[in-house]
């Protein structure tokens, strides 16, 4: 008996230990309680480290605040007594007898700040969580009293929400702080409205300042830069069970932490970290477009042009004396002689032509919208029976969105956005002949078909029967299909050029209209009867191309329109021919400005940013916003045509493929390599696999050629480099990559610019894909929206080739490729 209660005491003795012990250790680390305070001199850190709840001081300032950090205190998630400051050093953080946490000064125990939840359990407590979140708890019920997720301040982590309630109209909303130096409550905040179709406002005081646009189920409809890999991850519950819609982001990797404030100028501001260290900074500015009603009713933003405001067919300003002052706010209104006739059609009158559309593309929505379930056609149906419905557009996962007021708020994008369908009188709508095309497309049925040569594109006549294909054999081939062994591919699609009249267009493809000649063949210049000027690819009986080459730029680039990739305006298949007709690019390809020593002057920096920037738009389109998914596979400077005004346009897509999928790390792999030898990424050159990385490293490639004004290839009887790029980064490692910037275009205000993108350069061709920023990310560099630029890890293709190899290679190449000229068919290993 004496043994056992010897031992029932000792284990009573040692419960208490390790009680007080956990106790202690819970209340040191990460939670405070009615009897463990906090005060001015101690931190308590969530479970993972990551987080800290203290006091603080911003710079510059003596006041205290009690706040959240991520790693240190510059990294500030939120703050409690951001509006009531202490003045010293006085402040204690603990439990009140009510169960509220409460901030005192320790001096005279005036409360400073409180949670403020009344009817609440006395014995509760506040933990600082893994996330970030401090919470309240009821120690009984375990049920959440109150937490800082639900109260923010500037500042958003991963799984904080954004919300609204649609019968409460409570929110949680972002307010953020009043100068760089003060988290007092500023003049801008941020917060979830329009549930019908939920978008985020940025106000400034009680006006609003900014929207994003409607949510889209992916991204915000008015928000195309959105697009980069940074800004991935949100997700939109419109309703949680009681009316509530919130809005929430997360980073698939949990090695990835993020924080995205509102600054104190109205502008979102994002920073990443990977294993907790800063991995970038970026801030996104606002342009005048991006101004709430800038250009006031059925006025169209574009800050692309000069001036920015403009009216669309049919209207005009409303003020035009305020309208030549550049003060945009009255907008326009139709013009006389444009009214709508829907009300007169309404009255029964025959004499009139039913309103049509207008279609505007690229657009961000107007504000204030009606939506309903329906598809696109039923979207114009439902418009036109509706004599207050000025505007439609759909979308797949909004559906139909209409306007019946002021079209308000309206921005023109050089990507992303909807296609807006405005109500014009008939004689200015636009789309009508559209629809019947569309209507015919539907017809055609694309498959892929895999083979040695890879998965192409083809579009197969669903009526081909054996009657028509004999009589095919026996009169010619008709003009508008191509017979590729028992595969007929329709051209329906594209204007059909008649033989003759290209003929007499190029005088009888004289070489002396000769453009240039690639791995297709030659590319004549022609001018047409009616003074129009073309250019004609026409394919070469010894190219190591063919149809199917002809046939995948002409599935592939019909289906694309973008200011930064080239037009194809037709093409002839007749005589056994397969010819291409292009717009006219007056300036020719990039390398005949970039590698002449006389030209080149003419490409001064801020012509080359430009030239740099648009192509990085074109490959985004490419790569993200166009109706394919599309990896060039030949980006390089002879494929980069300028037009008049040095707009750069990609141009031969005779490689390219259309993939699936939509991570931008996925692979595919093709046992025949094409493509240009400097061009092509270790992974595609040497095993066959590409994905937009591979387009990527292209782009890298051509970036640093264009601040050097030197060919990759010309690196070949280097001594110590195989190519530009092992230069660029042996310059890199030396410190001294100022010399690599071209003495033609080289100024002390720009260098800093030009330091800039070789930096971008050389990130794009590091050596692992996976380090490769993706095309969306590479655009927020160059425009600086991304202000912190990680350092490059190591180049592909770095060392020189021993003479015998480097021999050989040429030797075995020697055949299918000269220096720009596209190789055909590599075998790949």
């Amino acid at each position: 008996m004496a043994f056992l209660s010897h031992n029932i005491n000792h284990l009573f003795i040692t419960f208490l230990i390790f009680c007080t012990f956990y106790s202690c250790y819970s209340s040191v680390n990460d939670t405070i309680t009615s009897s463990k305070s906090l005060n001015d001199q101690g931190t308590i850190t969530s479970n993972n480290t990551n987080f800290n709840l203290g006091f603080f001081s911003p710079i510059n300032s003596t006041n205290r605040y009690l706040g959240i950090w991520y790693i240190n205190e510059t990294n500030n998630i939120w703050i409690a007594n951001r509006d009531q400051p202490l003045k010293d050093s006085s402040g204690l953080v603990t439990i009140d007898k009510y169960g509220n946490l409460v901030i005192l000064n320790n001096q005279n125990g005036i409360i400073i700040w409180t949670t403020n939840i009344s009817n609440i359990s006395r014995n509760s407590t506040a933990q600082l969580n893994d996330l970030g979140n401090l919470i309240l708890r009821d120690i009984n019920s375990g049920e959440t009293i109150w937490d800082s997720f639900s109260h923010p301040t500037d500042a958003g982590v991963p799984t904080m929400r954004i919300a609204a309630n649609k019968v409460t109209h409570e929110k949680i909303a972002f307010v953020s702080w009043k100068s760089e130096n003060d988290p007092s409550s500023g003049h801008f905040s941020a917060s979830l409205e329009r549930l019908d179709a939920p978008e985020i406002f940025i106000w400034h005081d009680k006006n609003i300042h900014w929207r994003t646009g409607p949510w889209n189920g992916t991204v915000f409809l008015g928000s195309p830069r959105m697009l980069t890999e940074y800004l991935f991850g949100w997700a939109l519950n419109p309703d949680d069970g009681d009316g509530t819609a919130y809005l929430t982001y997360d980073f698939a990797d949990k090695t990835k932490f993020g924080i995205l404030s509102l600054t104190y100028h109205g502008t979102l501001k994002l920073v990443e970290y990977i294993n907790k260290t800063e991995f970038l900074s970026f801030e996104i500015d606002q342009n005048e477009c991006d101004f709430y009603g800038k250009c006031g009713p059925f006025g169209s933003c574009d800050n692309s042009s000069v001036p920015i405001c403009s009216c669309f067919e049919g209207f005009e300003p409303k003020n035009l004396v305020e309208w030549s002052l550049s003060n945009w706010t009255n907008g326009c209104v139709r013009k006389k002689g444009f009214n709508l006739k829907c009300e007169i059609l309404k009255n029964g009158s025959s004499d009139v032509k039913q309103d049509g559309f207008s279609v505007k593309h690229n657009m961000k929505v107007p504000d204030f919208i009606e939506r309903s379930v329906g598809n696109q056609n039923q979207c114009e149906t439902d418009c036109l029976e509706n004599c207050s419905c000025l505007a439609h557009a759909y979308d797949p996962y909004i559906g139909c969105m209409y306007w019946s007021g002021d079209l308000i708020d309206l921005q023109k994008f050089s990507y992303g956005g909807v296609d807006l369908f405005i109500r014009v009188p008939a004689e200015l709508a636009t789309v009508a002949d559209n629809k019947k095309k569309k209507g015919l497309n539907k017809s055609l049925i694309i498959i892929p078909i895999v083979g040695g040569i890879g998965a192409l594109t083809f579009v197969i006549c669903a009526y081909l029967l054996w009657r028509k294909c004999s009589a095919r054999h026996k009169e010619g081939q008709p003009q508008n299909s191509i017979m590729r062994g028992q595969k007929q591919m329709k051209l329906d699609e594209l204007p059909l050029y008649d033989f003759k009249k290209l003929e007499t267009a190029t005088n009888n493809f004289h070489i002396d209209n000769m453009l240039g000649k690639g791995g297709f063949g030659p590319v004549y210049k022609g001018i047409m009867e009616d003074g129009h000027e073309i250019a004609v690819k026409r394919l070469s009986k010894a190219s190591g191309q063919g149809i199917e080459e002809f046939m995948n730029e002409v599935l592939v680039i019909s289906k694309l329109q973008h200011r930064n990739l080239v037009r194809l305006m037709g093409c002839c298949v007749e005589r056994g021919e397969q010819m291409l007709v292009y717009e006219f690019m007056p300036n020719k390809s990039l390398d005949a400005f970039l590698f002449d020593p006389l030209q080149k002057r003419i490409l001064d920096w801020r012509k080359r940013s430009n030239i740099i920037e648009g192509i990085a738009r074109g490959i985004l389109y490419l790569h993200r916003d166009s109706r394919l998914r599309i990896i060039h596979r030949d980006l390089k400077a002879s494929n980069i045509l300028l037009d008049g005004n040095m707009i750069p346009k990609i141009s031969d897509f005779g490689l390219a493929r259309i993939v699936k999928g939509g991570e931008e790390d996925d692979e595919a792999n093709t046992k025949r390599v094409v493509g240009t030898y400097g061009y092509m990424p270790p992974e595609y050159a040497m095993e066959g696999l590409f994905s937009e990385k591979s387009d990527v490293y292209s782009f890298g490639v051509l970036l640093l050629e264009i601040v050097s004004g030197r060919r990759n290839s010309s690196f070949y009887h280097h001594e110590d480099s195989l190519s530009l790029v092992g230069f660029a980064w042996k310059l890199w490692l030396e410190d001294n990559i100022r010399s690599l910037i071209d003495p033609e275009v080289w100024d002390p205000c720009f260098e800093s610019s030009m330091l800039r993108c070789i930096h971008i350069g050389l990130l794009c061709v590091q050596e692992l894909p996976r380090e490769r920023p993706n095309i969306s990310t590479v655009v927020l560099m160059l425009i600086s929206e991304i202000t912190h630029l990680p350092p490059p890890g190591k180049v592909a293709f770095v060392y020189k080739q021993n003479p015998r190899s480097t021999q050989s290679s040429q030797k075995s190449h020697q055949s299918t490729s000269n220096n720009n000229v596209t190789l055909s068919e590599v075998q790949g290993r």
